[in-house]
Protein backbone atom coordinates (compact mmCIF):
# COMPACT_ATOMS: atom_id res chain seq x y z
CA UNK A 1 0.00 0.00 0.00
CA UNK A 2 1.29 3.27 -1.18
CA UNK A 3 0.16 5.82 1.35
CA UNK A 4 0.52 9.80 0.56
CA UNK A 5 2.10 12.40 2.94
CA UNK A 6 1.52 15.47 1.89
CA UNK A 7 0.08 17.00 -1.55
CA UNK A 8 0.71 20.58 -3.13
CA UNK A 9 0.17 23.13 -5.66
CA UNK A 10 3.77 24.96 -6.15
CA UNK A 11 3.14 27.38 -9.58
CA UNK A 12 2.00 27.21 -12.81
CA UNK A 13 3.85 28.34 -15.95
CA UNK A 14 3.21 29.47 -19.28
CA UNK A 15 5.96 27.75 -21.22
CA UNK A 16 9.35 25.80 -20.39
CA UNK A 17 11.46 29.46 -19.58
CA UNK A 18 9.34 30.04 -17.00
CA UNK A 19 9.76 26.81 -14.93
CA UNK A 20 12.00 26.36 -11.78
CA UNK A 21 13.88 23.37 -12.00
CA UNK A 22 12.58 21.64 -8.33
CA UNK A 23 15.43 18.85 -9.04
CA UNK A 24 12.58 16.23 -8.35
CA UNK A 25 11.65 13.67 -10.91
CA UNK A 26 8.54 15.06 -13.09
CA UNK A 27 5.27 12.65 -13.89
CA UNK A 28 3.40 15.01 -16.83
CA UNK A 29 0.07 13.62 -17.45
CA UNK A 30 -1.22 14.36 -20.83
CA UNK A 31 -4.47 13.71 -22.89
CA UNK A 32 -7.74 15.06 -24.94
CA UNK A 33 -9.58 17.65 -23.08
CA UNK A 34 -11.98 16.11 -20.49
CA UNK A 35 -10.25 12.80 -20.38
CA UNK A 36 -9.81 13.55 -16.81
CA UNK A 37 -6.28 14.81 -16.11
CA UNK A 38 -7.12 17.21 -12.61
CA UNK A 39 -9.28 14.45 -11.32
CA UNK A 40 -6.98 11.44 -11.38
CA UNK A 41 -4.64 13.69 -9.65
CA UNK A 42 -6.78 14.83 -6.97
CA UNK A 43 -7.62 10.73 -6.96
CA UNK A 44 -3.98 10.15 -6.62
CA UNK A 45 -2.79 12.20 -4.11
CA UNK A 46 -6.22 11.59 -1.67
CA UNK A 47 -7.58 15.62 -2.24
CA UNK A 48 -10.99 16.92 -3.94
CA UNK A 49 -9.57 20.24 -4.95
CA UNK A 50 -5.42 20.13 -5.23
CA UNK A 51 -5.81 20.24 -9.44
CA UNK A 52 -8.82 22.50 -10.38
CA UNK A 53 -10.59 19.92 -12.63
CA UNK A 54 -13.71 21.54 -14.49
CA UNK A 55 -16.36 20.33 -16.94
CA UNK A 56 -15.26 23.06 -19.41
CA UNK A 57 -13.11 21.29 -22.06
CA UNK A 58 -10.09 23.49 -22.48
CA UNK A 59 -9.85 24.71 -18.85
CA UNK A 60 -6.66 24.03 -17.60
CA UNK A 61 -4.41 26.37 -19.85
CA UNK A 62 -0.75 26.44 -18.25
CA UNK A 63 1.68 24.07 -16.77
CA UNK A 64 0.85 23.40 -13.37
CA UNK A 65 3.26 21.89 -10.69
CA UNK A 66 2.34 19.36 -7.67
CA UNK A 67 4.67 18.15 -5.61
CA UNK A 68 3.92 14.70 -4.42
CA UNK A 69 4.91 12.90 -1.39
CA UNK A 70 4.56 9.14 -0.93
CA UNK A 71 5.56 6.36 1.61
CA UNK A 72 6.06 2.96 0.19
CA UNK A 73 7.77 0.30 2.65
CA UNK A 74 8.49 2.71 5.02
CA UNK A 75 10.32 5.09 2.56
CA UNK A 76 9.60 8.72 1.63
CA UNK A 77 9.52 9.48 -1.89
CA UNK A 78 9.18 12.87 -3.75
CA UNK A 79 7.39 13.40 -7.47
CA UNK A 80 6.72 16.50 -8.99
CA UNK A 81 3.32 15.81 -10.49
CA UNK A 82 2.39 17.98 -14.18
CA UNK A 83 -0.72 18.74 -15.37
CA UNK A 84 -1.09 19.88 -18.66
CA UNK A 85 -3.48 22.01 -20.72
CA UNK A 86 -5.55 19.27 -22.87
CA UNK A 87 -5.68 18.73 -26.43
CA UNK A 88 -8.34 18.83 -29.13
CA UNK A 89 -11.46 20.61 -27.76
CA UNK A 90 -10.57 24.01 -26.20
CA UNK A 91 -12.23 26.81 -27.54
CA UNK A 92 -9.94 29.40 -28.09
CA UNK A 93 -8.54 31.63 -30.82
CA UNK A 94 -5.82 29.80 -33.54
CA UNK A 95 -2.98 31.95 -31.99
CA UNK A 96 -3.64 31.64 -28.94
CA UNK A 97 -4.06 27.29 -29.84
CA UNK A 98 -0.35 27.64 -31.68
CA UNK A 99 1.53 29.65 -28.76
CA UNK A 100 0.18 26.63 -26.75
CA UNK A 101 1.11 24.04 -28.82
CA UNK A 102 4.60 25.86 -29.19
CA UNK A 103 5.12 26.30 -25.39
CA UNK A 104 3.88 22.61 -24.88
CA UNK A 105 6.17 20.90 -27.38
CA UNK A 106 9.59 23.05 -25.97
CA UNK A 107 8.41 21.80 -22.51
CA UNK A 108 7.99 18.17 -23.42
CA UNK A 109 10.84 17.82 -25.49
CA UNK A 110 13.36 20.16 -23.15
CA UNK A 111 12.66 19.71 -19.61
CA UNK A 112 15.56 17.00 -18.45
CA UNK A 113 13.39 16.15 -14.80
CA UNK A 114 10.69 14.23 -16.98
CA UNK A 115 11.12 10.60 -16.46
CA UNK A 116 7.20 9.74 -16.98
CA UNK A 117 4.77 10.31 -19.55
CA UNK A 118 1.34 9.82 -18.48
CA UNK A 119 -1.36 9.29 -21.44
CA UNK A 120 -4.63 9.37 -20.27
CA UNK A 121 -7.09 7.74 -22.54
CA UNK A 122 -10.67 7.50 -22.47
CA UNK A 123 -11.74 3.89 -22.43
CA UNK A 124 -14.70 3.95 -24.49
CA UNK A 125 -12.78 5.33 -27.08
CA UNK A 126 -9.44 4.48 -26.88
CA UNK A 127 -8.35 4.27 -30.79
CA UNK A 128 -9.07 7.86 -31.75
CA UNK A 129 -6.51 9.24 -33.98
CA UNK A 130 -5.99 12.40 -31.62
CA UNK A 131 -4.40 9.61 -29.18
CA UNK A 132 -2.69 7.28 -31.70
CA UNK A 133 -0.83 10.74 -32.70
CA UNK A 134 -0.11 11.91 -29.26
CA UNK A 135 1.64 7.71 -28.47
CA UNK A 136 3.63 8.73 -32.30
CA UNK A 137 4.41 12.07 -31.20
CA UNK A 138 5.77 10.88 -27.75
CA UNK A 139 7.89 7.93 -28.93
CA UNK A 140 9.04 10.37 -31.52
CA UNK A 141 11.64 12.23 -28.72
CA UNK A 142 11.54 9.98 -26.03
CA UNK A 143 14.79 9.81 -23.99
CA UNK A 144 16.04 6.59 -22.92
CA UNK A 145 15.68 7.60 -19.25
CA UNK A 146 11.95 8.22 -20.20
CA UNK A 147 8.82 5.78 -20.40
CA UNK A 148 5.41 5.95 -21.19
CA UNK A 149 2.48 5.00 -19.56
CA UNK A 150 -0.73 4.72 -20.85
CA UNK A 151 -3.97 4.56 -17.98
CA UNK A 152 -7.72 4.21 -19.53
CA UNK A 153 -10.14 6.58 -17.88
CA UNK A 154 -13.77 6.04 -17.24
CA UNK A 155 -13.89 2.57 -17.16
CA UNK A 156 -16.72 2.26 -14.73
CA UNK A 157 -18.63 2.65 -17.93
CA UNK A 158 -17.30 -0.63 -19.71
CA UNK A 159 -18.37 -4.24 -19.32
CA UNK A 160 -16.36 -6.98 -19.58
CA UNK A 161 -16.65 -7.63 -22.65
CA UNK A 162 -15.06 -3.66 -23.22
CA UNK A 163 -12.23 -4.03 -21.04
CA UNK A 164 -11.07 -7.90 -23.06
CA UNK A 165 -11.59 -6.08 -26.32
CA UNK A 166 -9.41 -2.92 -24.72
CA UNK A 167 -6.90 -5.56 -23.43
CA UNK A 168 -6.43 -7.25 -26.65
CA UNK A 169 -5.59 -3.29 -28.19
CA UNK A 170 -3.06 -2.82 -25.17
CA UNK A 171 -2.02 -5.39 -23.10
CA UNK A 172 -0.61 -3.61 -20.31
CA UNK A 173 -3.62 -1.18 -19.98
CA UNK A 174 -4.53 0.30 -16.42
CA UNK A 175 -7.61 0.81 -16.32
CA UNK A 176 -9.01 3.83 -13.83
CA UNK A 177 -12.14 5.44 -13.02
CA UNK A 178 -12.05 8.46 -10.52
CA UNK A 179 -15.84 8.47 -10.10
CA UNK A 180 -15.75 5.38 -8.60
CA UNK A 181 -12.60 4.47 -7.39
CA UNK A 182 -11.46 2.19 -9.69
CA UNK A 183 -7.50 1.22 -9.99
CA UNK A 184 -6.31 3.95 -8.31
CA UNK A 185 -4.03 1.89 -6.48
CA UNK A 186 -2.55 0.19 -9.04
CA UNK A 187 -2.09 3.51 -11.13
CA UNK A 188 0.12 5.02 -7.80
CA UNK A 189 1.81 1.27 -7.98
CA UNK A 190 2.42 1.82 -12.01
CA UNK A 191 3.82 5.34 -11.59
CA UNK A 192 6.42 4.74 -8.72
CA UNK A 193 7.62 1.61 -10.83
CA UNK A 194 7.72 3.21 -14.17
CA UNK A 195 9.22 6.97 -12.51
CA UNK A 196 11.45 5.88 -10.42
CA UNK A 197 11.61 1.85 -10.50
CA UNK A 198 10.67 1.31 -6.72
Amino acid sequence: MIKVIDAKFLTSAPNLNACDDYGLTEVVFLGRSNVGKSSLINAIVGQKNLAKSSSTPGKTQLINFFEAKFRKDEEDISLMLVDLPGFGYARVSKKTHNIWQNALDEFLKKRENIRLFIHLIDSRQYNLELDIRVDEYLKSFLRGDQKILNLYTKCDKLNQSDKSKLLKHDKDAVFVSTFKKIGIEKAKESILKSALGV
